[in-house]
């Protein structure tokens, strides 16, 4: 039976909360993930116009990575203070900085206009945005994770997944839209920036509903807990990443693999695509823009479908099928885009988006699941995000860079295939967490030591 402190909400509230989660993290994708999208198709030419069109595109991207390696500074220090002053603040902390380092975006000189600068300007604002996006995820899986009961958990905390294809959709829309409504040369000159300018409005929307949600049960319970025991016995508590670190170093090397193939599929088939479908197979970019964007909203759609599978046969199955699906599915993508027809484009990426969505939809509960409530924001986050950097930050600039040395899509191929079969690795070494109870996990005992009810 849960506590009173831990009785989960009415039906009304958690779905209130799951909104604010959604939205908040939709806008932060999106700009996260426009900055990615322009890099393909822009920002080689504005600031980095001296460069041959390959290696402009590889620069680009540098910059992009360089968002990721701030993510792990963002888990650290979000983690922290989410595990010790709770989720909401550093929630709204994490959106403020990354819509106000997007709308700065919007405003930067280019190349042409202040020289060597302009690239450095945009690289200070790629951190910032890592840095926010790296605080951003934990808190939003927990606070709907830590709102739910065991049975649907699966199901509620895939919805704040969904805001990373929502805010794909949302940034490749924008972008889909403008690059058809304009010229290149306008779109270049200017119509680049009004996506990045957008960011604004959608920050104050986005603050507006976050605001407006309680703190996760779960986690006071857990602090005013805490309280006691130091006024019990006058010890100060371990901070989280030491805690993080001796306990639950296992289930931190766990979700790192598991994030693999997951990470490393996503920007192969959302970013790159940008590249190989125009320099490669020389299709347009409105043609593979328009393949993103209807392939996102297919994502968006299935991400629930997967977690309230996971709550039925458990995370791991789930995880599994999704791994073994896009390694599988790597040599029949490329193929169907290599026949430059809209249809077997939209094919190979829907298809790669939604064997992805069987990764990315449990991810939420199945992190969640293995760290104790006073160290989970610090666990979550930094099994999440330490993986990004090696995972999500140079997929699109290795695949780039491959396809320059190789000009095929096998080497490519080959390596989201070595991922898989690093996640399969990984997801085999984990227990299965579905049923737990995120309130009985012990604070200072490993994963296998939390208490776990029976399946169902």
């Amino acid at each position: 039976m849960s506590s009173p402190a831990t009785a989960p909400p009415a039906p009304a509230s958690l779905k209130r909360i799951v909104a604010a989660s959604l939205i908040g993290t939709t806008i932060e994708w999106y700009d996260f993930f426009l900055y990615g999208s322009a890099a393909a198709l822009v920002f080689n030419k504005l600031f980095f116009p001296e460069s041959d069109p390959l290696v402009g595109t590889l620069l680009s991207f540098l910059t992009y990575a360089v968002g990721f390696a701030a993510r792990p500074l963002g888990a650290l220090v979000f983690g922290h203070y989410g595990d010790r002053l709770g989720r909401k603040k550093l929630l709204v902390l994490s959106l403020l900085l990354m819509g106000g380092a997007t709308f700065a975006i919007g405003l930067l000189p280019t190349h042409a206009t202040v020289g060597s600068a302009a690239p450095v300007l945009l690289t200070v604002l790629r951190l910032v945005q890592g840095f926010a996006l790296g605080g951003e995820w934990g808190g939003a899986v927990l606070l709907v994770s830590e709102h739910g009961d065991a049975e649907r958990r699966g199901f509620w905390a895939s919805w704040p997944q969904t805001g990373a294809p929502a805010g794909q959709l949302l940034a490749t829309g924008v972008l889909s839209a403008l690059t058809a409504l304009l010229s290149d040369s306008a779109f270049l000159a200017w119509g680049w920036r009004i996506p990045f300018l957008l960011s604004g409005v959608l920050v104050i929307v986005g603050l507006w509903i976050r605001l407006s949600v309680d703190e996760s049960p779960v986690f006071k319970a857990a602090l005013a807990a805490a309280e006691e025991r130091k006024a019990a016995t006058e010890q100060v508590e371990k901070m989280p990443l030491v805690a993080v670190l001796k306990h639950h170093w296992r289930d931190v090397l766990i979700a790192m693999g598991a994030r693999m193939a997951e990470n490393i599929s996503y920007y192969v088939i959302t970013a790159f695509i940008l590249v190989y479908a125009t320099t490669q197979v020389g299709l347009s970019k409105q043609t593979a823009l328009n393949a993103v964007l209807i392939a996102s909203a297919v994502h968006f759609a299935v991400i629930p479908a997967w977690g309230a599978l996971s709550d039925r046969i458990g995370r791991r199955p789930v995880y599994l099928i999704g791994a073994i699906g896009v390694g599988a599915w790597m040599f029949p993508f490329f193929a169907l885009i290599d026949t430059k027809s809209f249809g077997s484009l939209l094919l190979a990426v829907t298809v790669g988006l939604i064997l992805h969505g069987a990764m990315y939809a449990p991810q939420a509960a199945f992190f969640s699941e293995m760290f104790a409530t006073r160290m989970r924001y610090s666990g979550a986050s930094i099994g999440a995000q330490f993986s990004s950097v090696a995972a999500g930050a140079p997929a699109p600039l290795i695949a780039t860079a491959l396809l320059a040395d190789y000009g095929s899509s096998t080497p490519i191929t080959l390596y989201v295939i070595a991922a898989a079969l690093l996640t399969v690795v990984a997801i085999a070494c984990a227990r299965e967490t579905r049923n737990r109870d995120l309130s009985e996990i012990a604070e200072d005992a490993p994963q296998s030591a939390a208490t776990v009810r029976a399946d169902a």
